[in-house]
């Protein structure tokens, strides 16, 4: 089934762009194009997508604030962020709100397609000169107390923490579905009750809370 995506873009030109691009490929169902985030957070949930391409610079509410209220509505959804610059502040930010990608908007059509279709897999695309900021960020994190790990991770079943274990190593949501022989469905249901028991709004944060335990 092709990949249902939403764009929130306020820059029209680049919203049409985004909008040829997505529902020229076979691989993709265009749902929504949204020119702001109250645009998106009126129609997003009456029709939701399983990918959204959000801007982060957008007048009024910008983008990762907009990504915190869709991922309170739809804990589902996957985000990938696209913005003009690598600013520190709104990768993290996009990250902590609950996006699971941060591309810049120069990327080109096949990877960005392709960060789509990642995404929708359950990864986390960004470029790795990104990632690698990331991986500092997190690492340079005070690790959570004791009590507040221990109280958070012992709430997990047995296959819920077998499902972070596969998470932290790297696997994508299908990859975990075929291991535990689960469906897609379970996923989503693990994903949520997971985040639910942890806390967090994002894989990253899952996995992060996780490796610190």
């Amino acid at each position: 089934m092709p990949i249902k995506v939403a764009i929130v873009e306020d820059d029209l030109e680049i919203r049409n762009s985004l909008a040829e691009l997505v529902s020229g490929s076979p691989s993709f169902t265009l749902t929504d194009v949204c020119k702001d985030a109250a645009d998106a957070l009126t129609k997003l949930p009456k029709q939701p997508p399983e990918v959204v391409l959000m801007d982060i610079n957008m007048p009024g509410m910008n983008g990762v604030e907009c990504v915190r209220q869709l991922k309170s509505i739809m804990p589902q959804v996957n985000i990938l962020m696209l913005t003009v610059y690598e600013d520190g502040d709104w990768l993290f930010e996009s990250l902590k709100a609950g996006a699971s990608g941060y591309l810049l908007k120069r990327t080109s059509s096949s990877r960005l397609l392709k960060a789509i279709s990642e995404v929708h897999a359950g990864g986390a695309p960004m470029t790795p000169q990104i990632a690698k900021r990331v991986v500092r960020f997190f690492s340079a994190q005070p690790p959570a107390t004791s009590a507040s790990k221990d109280k958070d991770l012992s709430g997990l079943t047995a296959n819920q923490t077998e499902f972070l274990e596969l998470l932290a190593a790297g696997y994508a949501y299908k990859e975990i579905a075929d291991k535990l022989g689960i469906t897609m469905d379970g996923v989503r249901s693990y994903v949520r009750k997971i985040y639910e028991k942890l806390h967090v709004h994002s894989r990253t944060e899952a996995v992060v809370k996780f490796l610190n335990r």
